[in-house]
């Protein structure tokens, strides 16, 4: 079983930038598809950002889509979310996730095909 750990959040103005982490422990994630999700109170957990375990192939719901990027570095057996240009609508609290995979391509938008999750960062985007 991996532990996930997200890092990085906090409070910005709007415009600002985030860089959220989330490192692994128990396991490798070399071969895990990894994901990004969002969510604010009363809502469900939204999708934001997915990344194959080669790191070949991304994601990325179309509200965040050329604000935010999507990387890894296995031998870190971290995954990260580089977030730019962020909006009021970006608060929310962030978690990542991961599944194993067996396609070097393949990525899941969907959370309920995700099988270890983090316990997140809050991230608080003031205008």
């Amino acid at each position: 079983q991996v532990q996930l750990v997200e890092s990085g959040g906090g409070s910005v103005q709007a415009g600002g930038s985030l860089r959220l982490s989330c490192a692994a422990s128990g396991r490798t994630i070399s071969s895990s598809a990894m994901a990004w999700f969002r969510q604010t109170p009363g809502k469900e957990r939204e999708f934001v950002a997915a990344i194959s375990w080669s790191g070949s192939t991304t994601y990325f719901v179309d509200a965040v889509k050329v604000r935010f990027t999507i990387s890894r570095d296995n031998a870190k057996n971290t995954m990260y979310l580089q977030m730019n240009s962020l909006k009021p609508e970006d608060t929310a609290v962030y978690f990542c996730a991961a599944v194993v995979t067996t396609g070097s391509n393949t990525y899941y938008s969907a959370s309920r095909r995700y099988e270890n999750w983090g316990q997140g960062t809050q991230v608080t985007v003031s205008s």
